[in-house]
């Protein structure tokens, strides 16, 4: 029912290459099924994607064998629940500053007794004729991935980490640059030594760690693969349409 590997691959800290769904249509996930991905991740935090759109989106990805992951706009029960009862094989939470808000976004995506979330009958749970089968999933192929994107995340990756239910930790550059005060700076002294104390604390703590690629350039991707990532989100869908298009009509008469 479930594609279950992807979190035996996060703890062996294997190789996976995603790439992040912006566009709320199943014809994005049908084109990019020929690219090889191990996952997709649709994005509830920056796009228009509604939750009817989310469930259609999930299913077509299981379909072709890869994983659906979610992230969700918040650290909140009823958008983590939505989710993973629409049927997602994981989620990953933004914002993630703390080992207390980590311990949070697992209870709110785990059952009693080890975590708070609500019981719901939907398309995870077979709409009623599954939730055992469910449950056991649960417990055992969960994804929770902690988005670290503020150097308050970075100053507490340790104790993130060590987290009990937590698969892996994404970095997020763009928004750990803002909270030090140089947004998009990825470059300057302060933003590379935060990068270097995540990896770093990620690489001692035997723990899967992400990277989002924006660019559709895949030496970016083998870049981090060497640095020790090993979950790496390849690019966007309106960034691999857009920038082979406007590539191709550079040539244009």
């Amino acid at each position: 029912m479930k594609n279950t590997t992807l979190k035996q691959r996060l703890k062996h800290k294997e190789n996976t290459i995603g790439s992040w769904i912006t566009i709320g249509h199943q014809v994005v996930i049908d084109v990019l099924s020929n690219a090889g991905f191990d996952w997709l991740c649709i994005d509830l935090e920056h796009t228009a994607v509604d939750f009817n759109e989310l469930q259609v989106l999930i299913g077509f990805i299981q379909s072709y064998n890869m994983a659906a992951l979610v992230r969700v706009y918040k650290n909140e029960e009823v958008v983590i629940k939505r989710a993973l009862d629409s049927g997602a094989d994981g989620i990953i939470v933004p914002m993630i500053c703390s080992g207390q808000e980590a311990k949070q976004a697992v209870e709110y995506a785990k059952y009693p007794p080890v975590g708070k979330r609500g019981v719901g009958l939907n398309r995870a749970q077979r709409y009623g004729f599954g939730f055992d089968e469910y449950k056991k999933w649960v417990d055992e192929s969960l994804v929770v991935i902690a988005q670290i994107e503020h150097i308050d995340g970075v100053n507490n990756i340790e104790e993130i980490i060590r987290t009990e239910g937590i698969d892996g930790v994404f970095i997020g550059p763009y928004d750990l640059s803002a909270s030090l005060g140089i947004p998009g700076k990825y470059n300057e002294p302060i933003v590379i030594e935060a990068l270097k104390k995540f990896e770093d604390a990620c690489l001692a703590g035997n723990i899967s760690m992400g990277y989002h690629v924006v660019e559709p350039d895949f030496n970016l991707v083998k870049d981090k693969q060497s640095a020790g990532y090993s979950f790496i989100a390849f690019s966007t869908d309106f960034l691999f349409m857009g920038k082979k298009a406007a590539s191709e009509m550079k040539n244009k008469i």
